[in-house]
């Protein structure tokens, strides 16, 4: 492995352009600005020098000069400690461990959901799709209150929702009105010019309905 990671020269994301944990890698890196390079990866071809790297032959895998990272949580905090400049957590050790906090519910509570909701219709995975719904609905109250999630600043937080929000066309949910707060802060997200670099050729030619 290390003769593999040592020819790459240059941070190297092996990505699935249709990925939700992918995309919020590539959403991180473009907020930071980050010199990289893509490999689009297609799940039924894995390319041979991701089988070398990653045991698992998942996206995203993020090879770094020497070290190879293939969890997307770690991934981004990673690359928030690597390169400070935006920070995209607090500094302050109560905040940034509050943060992370909400990172792991996005993970352990929408993540699970996620994966049984993509590539379904309408009739599927009809509770697992009530679910998310309400789950977002409930949260409106809080995207009223900052600009950002629970927050003033655009975090690693923000980073983990805005792919989420991006896929409820494909995901068949349609927000009702209480939840405005969530459609104007998707469109906050929406609009930054990282996210719309972080977009693949896949995700560009999503049908967003806001």
């Amino acid at each position: 492995m290390t003769q593999l990671t040592n020819r790459r020269s240059i941070m190297t994301l092996f990505s699935d352009g249709n990925d939700l944990l992918s995309h919020r890698v590539r959403v991180v890196l473009a907020e930071k600005n980050i010199n990289h390079e893509i490999v689009d990866v297609d799940p039924e071809n894995i390319p041979a020098d991701l089988i070398e790297l990653n045991p698992y032959k998942t996206t995203p895998t993020l090879v770094d000069r020497d070290l190879v990272l293939f969890d997307a949580q770690l991934i981004v905090e990673y690359l928030d400690e690597r390169f400070p400049h935006p920070p995209l957590l607090p500094v302050d050790p109560v905040n940034r461990a509050r943060l992370k906090m909400l990172l792991i519910r996005v993970k352990n509570e929408w993540d699970p959901l996620i994966e049984k909701l993509i590539g379904k219709t309408e009739k599927q995975s009809v509770k697992q799709r009530k679910e998310l719904r309400e789950k977002l609905t409930e949260l409106a109250p809080v995207f009223e209150q900052k600009p950002f999630f629970m927050s003033d600043e655009y975090t690693l937080v923000d980073c983990a929702i805005a792919p989420v929000l991006w896929r409820l066309n494909e995901m068949c949910i349609e927000l009702p009105e209480s939840a405005i707060a969530v459609t104007e802060y998707a469109q906050r997200l929406f609009d930054r010019e990282p996210f719309r670099e972080s977009l693949s050729e896949i995700e560009e030619d999503m049908e967003i309905i806001l």
